[in-house]
């Protein structure tokens, strides 16, 4: 009876996986909107879900923490990933306190500071354990474009203009902060386990984040987007959060289906080798 229940998972999870791109590619959205509409359902206060998504990050970082302090090692984690994350989070920590101080700058201010401080374990006290030949993405392939970017569509806003383009620097650069991880992983061609739980608590909260920004949209009737200012900026916005997330949705895919696969017995872990390896994790 245990393994009866199990077996319908694994036949869906083996369906989808040969389905061509194209199928894979709608049942991926037709299951976001299933859940957007199931987190309308369930969370009355949609800027609950923005808080949730940080909140996600922290349990992330958090597994980072015990990871480095357990482990005694940083191997498989992107150091690139860790400094343009305190950079976007720097950097909107700053527009929090000169445009507005709430509930997020607290949690910023607490997920900036254990940034910092893996910044510190991998840079010093884990360095010979540092994969530094891996995690070989220039960052300023992302941080010039963010910047250009930020300069050319920012918000129209009665804010300084200083602070309306490093507002938008931070958004566009949260986006993409998460490329030299995932560059790492293609490269290594393994994913240690603690490194895939931080990569999908990531993937979770962007979700989250995605959703509060969709949701709030739909709650208002695209008076929202308004609210966020006219010309290219609202719908950069959108944009910024829709990318992020689906730059992760293809290895939280895998990460589930592996994790799936492992309570049946079916099919190896995620980071045992690359049978199980996501299309983002792929080269070429």
């Amino acid at each position: 009876m245990k393994g009866g229940g199990k077996r319908p998972i694994h036949s869906v999870s083996t369906w989808v996986r040969r389905q061509p791109p194209k199928v894979k590619g709608f049942l991926a959205v037709v299951a976001s909107m299933a859940a957007l509409v199931l987190l309308r359902m369930i969370v009355h206060d949609h800027d609950n879900l923005f808080v949730a998504a940080e909140a996600v990050h922290a349990v992330g970082i958090s597994v980072l923490i015990y990871k480095l302090t357990k482990e005694k090692t940083c191997a498989g984690l992107s150091l690139k990933s860790q400094e343009l994350t305190a950079m976007f989070l720097a950097v909107r920590l700053y527009c929090s306190f000169v445009m507005e101080y709430d509930i997020h700058t607290l949690l910023d201010t607490a997920t900036l500071a254990t940034t910092l401080w893996v910044i510190y374990m991998i840079r010093l006290k884990l360095k010979s354990t540092y994969m530094e030949d891996k995690d070989n993405f220039a960052i300023y392939y992302v941080v010039v474009p963010c910047a250009v970017l930020s300069l050319a569509i920012h918000p129209l806003t009665t804010h300084h203009i200083f602070n309306r383009i490093s507002w938008a620097f931070c958004v566009y650069l949260e986006a993409v902060s998460i490329l030299p991880q995932l560059r790492v992983m293609q490269n290594a061609k393994i994913v240690e386990p603690f490194t895939a739980h931080y990569v999908f608590a990531l993937g979770v909260s962007r979700f989250l984040s995605c959703a509060h920004w969709v949701l709030q949209v739909l709650d208002t009737r695209g008076r929202f987007l308004t609210a966020l200012g006219y010309g290219l900026w609202p719908c950069m916005v959108l944009l910024s959060e829709i990318v992020q997330t689906f730059i992760l949705a293809d290895f939280c895919y895998y990460y589930v289906k592996s994790l799936v696969g492992r309570t049946a017995g079916a099919s190896p872990p995620l980071w045992s080798g690359v049978t199980s390896e996501p299309a983002s994790l792929r080269s070429g």
